[in-house]
């Protein structure tokens, strides 16, 4: 037997073993990171989202819907959702070892398509994002206050402008995403019995907020000579005298 003989010389055996790891230790540095073996299912992710919308709503109204669609796909394993209160969806699917994630990619956003039509309008105006992706991590990095001068919101809202595409464009990093993510938003309660002695319906307060929350150009244009200048308005909301709605900020 091979063992015998490593067992009656044991200085072979841990020549052996010495040799062995010196090998492994410098295919490690020198073999790209490309050619190592997968050891993990390739995913291909859909993120959606339904503003001021709880995790009951998007669960049952955008989950359900789209999970009904995807199941099944060809060379599926599994797949997890995950319904967030501030109005985030995000649906992983996980495929078989050797598969392409293009082909991944390309069947799941098939699935997707067929299933656009029974979301909420809110959503499809948000749009649905489908993109193959790896559940090995590189990093995290950690962003804080010292002196605790600077609130969550804050520091979120920093690192989605300074931070996050900078990573993201750094070479070798497929996705750069943010946990605990925070966005400047208002949420607003209706007071329904003022609504119904107003003859009112939640879809008109939403209209009138958007007619008095715009962007809009208000002289065109002005060219004199070579140069060009555009000049825009900005019309926020204005709370009326007679209150049917109570607004509140909130980290969304």
């Amino acid at each position: 037997m091979i063992s015998a003989v490593f067992v009656d010389r044991p200085r072979l055996a841990i020549v052996i073993a010495f040799v062995i790891t010196i090998a492994g230790a410098l295919a490690l540095m020198q073999i790209p990171v490309a050619q190592f073996p997968d050891i993990v299912p390739p995913q291909v992710t859909v993120s959606a989202v339904f503003p001021g919308a709880s995790a009951e709503v998007v669960e049952s109204s955008v989950a359900q819907p789209l999970e009904a669609q995807v199941v099944g796909v060809d060379k599926m394993l599994y797949m997890k959702s995950t319904s967030g209160n501030d109005g985030s969806y995000t649906l992983t699917v996980s495929f078989a070892l050797g598969t392409d994630p293009d082909i991944n990619t390309v069947n799941v956003n098939n699935r997707v398509q067929s299933a656009l039509a029974q979301l909420p309008t809110e959503v499809q105006a948000q749009g649905l994002t489908v993109q193959k992706k790896s559940s090995a991590v590189l990093q995290f990095i950690v962003l804080y206050s010292k002196s605790a001068e600077q609130d969550p919101l804050f520091i979120t809202n920093y690192a989605i402008i300074n931070v996050l595409d900078a990573i993201s464009r750094t070479p070798g990093v497929g996705q750069a995403s943010l946990f605990a993510k925070l966005n400047y938003s208002m949420r607003i309660w209706f007071d329904t019995q003022r609504l119904t002695s107003l003859n009112l319906a939640p879809s008109d307060v939403i209209a009138a907020i958007r007619a008095q929350s715009v962007q809009a150009p208000v002289c065109g244009s002005a060219r004199r000579a070579s140069t060009q200048s555009a000049a825009s308005a900005r019309v926020r909301f204005t709370p009326p005298a007679r209150t049917i709605a109570t607004c509140r900020p909130r980290a969304a």
